[in-house]
């Protein structure tokens, strides 16, 4: 009788080893948290993707940050960072300026107008985080955060 990961996606043969079991697993979960998270942004008119651009961008202050470093900061990989800022500029989240030093390096700055609105967002997404892992106990997370590091110092993982 198939349980757990193998029951949720009615799997009928075993998983080739825990190994292929856990990354499955790592994938479902991840997709179920973003998901939920997505859902919860759209109230707001964002995708996880732009959140996460305006968060960093709150944190770089009033420089701002080069679009190159926003991208290595994301927690999810964008390609396009210039687009992904266009879309918060023509919503007056964010803006681009050219560095005065290198005119090729374009920097992503945070607006008045963003800061309101991750304000907004801010204890309403904090309440949801809890919401969503409210039933694991806090040493059962320690441990999940613990062995997630492991899996990404990985010696071939890519990541």
């Amino acid at each position: 009788m198939p349980r757990g990961l193998q029951a949720e996606i009615k799997q009928t043969r075993p998983f080739s080893g825990p190994a292929q079991e856990a990354y499955l697993s790592l994938l479902r979960t991840a997709d179920k948290l973003q998901t939920s998270v997505e859902s919860e942004l759209k109230k707001y008119g964002l995708t996880g993707t732009q959140y996460n651009a305006l968060r960093i961008l709150r944190g770089a202050g009033a420089e701002g940050l080069p679009c190159s470093e926003i991208g290595e900061r994301m927690i999810t990989h964008d390609p396009d960072i210039t687009r992904l800022l266009n879309r918060l500029q023509e919503r007056g989240l964010a803006e681009r300026a050219r560095c005065k030093k290198d005119r090729r390096v374009i920097y992503g700055k945070i607006t008045p107008e963003g800061l309101k609105l991750l304000k907004e967002i801010d204890a309403p997404l904090e309440k949801f985080g809890h919401e969503l892992l409210g039933h694991v106990r806090a040493a059962e997370l320690r441990k999940l955060i613990d062995l997630l590091e492991i899996v990404r110092r990985g010696k071939n993982s890519g990541l």
